[in-house]
């Protein structure tokens, strides 16, 4: 099964010039309107990934869209069901393989999307589109959830991966933003040797230590280096991507990481860089209410906290503008569920809830257009919006673009590389084998 990477420049670009001059073709206040039959009472199941502990503004506001669409329509109950990252994926592969999925819940694009598609577990959402929706969306991000033209996922979210930092650590040992990756290296021995790590990273969930990966493979191979491995247009045994998974055990010798990174969960990880003991955290722009708009987090660690894009690779093939990134979660009907009707109701009216109250309630780049010309947005929200109009190319998360046990294989692998279990060449190979025995 071959895959491609994802056109999203353009939608990126459309989505900025839409919510920065406020021509997007904003949606109205109302959004769908609800039409479960009044005298029916039922119950529709919706599990996602968003825990009120640490997820707040999203968690609030899916309960405050529950509550709307349940008071608009009394004869319908939403019943949530709330897990962590790692405990939704691996719950929702065993529903799955018994016929139990939530009426609704939360998917990605492309690879993970595909074998829950090609299992008949997913409803086609075509219908919900062409009922006036399609035009909410940014261009581009509905057709990260097609498979062979019919779609099965309502995009929430578009995200890249920047690298946080401490200004006032950088600033305590006069450190300035890296540009190249010899600057970065400067700056990570800097921090490890007077105590502070350098980097977190929750590589007990790998697809965080991916991310680190796959920058590096943009900026020596180019953009199109690790993307065409996986589509079988190159091989993982390029001398660029060798070279990438050389330099995360350059930067492992160096002391780069946290301690214990490849036993701590990505939220664990995270504890280090929220207390201001870590100097640098790289993650999608879902943290950015962290640093912008969550009320539970001082204003003085907000204010401290900035981003910078990864640096270059002198000789590589890469620029700075290249990001990791991609369509964030989309929602999902199941295909055997009792309630279709109601469901693809409630789907529709969530995503315009959504887009709207994302934006401010939690500093989220929605995937639908939303005018925000009159909104005060956070500055670190404008500036993260400000770079996706100028990037050259979004490469969408390495286990993304892989089938499940394509990515089963990465996955595992780039723990091993982080633990210096495997050299860069095995790491190569491995992968290389499994891609070449994918079907």
């Amino acid at each position: 099964m071959k895959k491609k990477a994802l056109p999203l420049v353009a939608a990126m670009t459309l989505l900025v010039s839409g919510v920065l001059s406020g021509c997007g073709g904003g949606q109205t206040s109302g959004g769908p309107t609800p039409s479960a039959d009044a005298g029916e009472n039922v119950t529709v199941k919706f599990m996602h990934l968003w825990p009120a502990g640490s997820s707040k503004q999203h968690n609030m506001i899916v309960s405050n869209i529950v509550e709307e669409y349940q008071t608009a329509n009394p004869n319908v109950k939403i019943d949530l069901e709330v897990l962590s990252n790692d405990q939704y994926k691996e719950k929702i592969k065993v529903l799955a393989s018994s016929n139990q999925l939530p009426d609704i819940g939360l998917t990605w694009a492309a690879g993970y999307l595909q074998p829950y598609v090609e299992g008949n577990k997913f409803a086609t959402l075509d219908d919900v589109l062409d009922g006036g929706l399609r035009d909410s969306f940014v261009s581009g991000t509905t057709e990260a959830y097609a498979v062979d033209g019919k779609t099965y996922g309502l995009p929430l979210e578009l995200n890249i991966a920047p690298i946080y930092y401490n200004k006032e650590i950088f600033k305590k040992y006069n450190l300035e933003v890296p540009k190249t990756f010899d600057e970065f290296k400067t700056v990570v021995k800097t921090l490890a040797d007077n105590g502070i790590a350098p980097i977190t990273v929750g590589n007990k969930e790998p697809w965080t230590g991916s991310m680190w990966y796959m920058y590096l493979a943009d900026r020596i191979g180019g953009p199109e280096a690790l993307t065409n491995a996986i589509n079988r247009t190159s091989s993982f045994e390029d001398p660029a991507l060798i070279q990438a998974a050389a330099e995360i055990q350059n930067l492992v010798d160096l002391n780069a990481f946290v301690k214990g990174y490849n036993g701590l969960s990505n939220e664990e990880a995270k504890g280090p860089f929220m207390n201001g003991q870590a100097g640098m955290y790289m993650m999608g722009t879902w943290e950015l209410p962290n640093y912008t708009t969550n009320e539970d987090v001082p204003k003085e660690f907000k204010d401290s906290i900035g981003f910078f894009k990864f640096p270059t690779v002198e000789g590589g093939k890469g620029d700075s503008n290249s990001f990791v990134g991609g369509p964030g979660v989309g929602l999902f009907v199941s295909e055997n569920s009792k309630v279709k009707e109601q469901a693809k109701d409630f789907a529709a009216f969530f995503v315009q809830k959504w887009g709207e109250r994302s934006v401010t309630d939690a500093g989220v780049i929605p995937a639908t257009k939303v005018d925000t010309s009159k909104l005060d947005l956070p500055q670190m929200y404008i500036d993260v919006l400000n770079e996706l109009s100028n990037a050259s190319n979004i490469t969408l998360y390495a286990d993304v673009q892989m089938s499940a046990a394509v990515a089963q294989v990465h996955l595992n692998m780039i723990q091993s590389l982080y633990g210096k279990q495997i050299s860069p060449e095995e790491f190569a190979k491995k992968q290389e084998e499994a891609l070449s025995n994918d079907k």
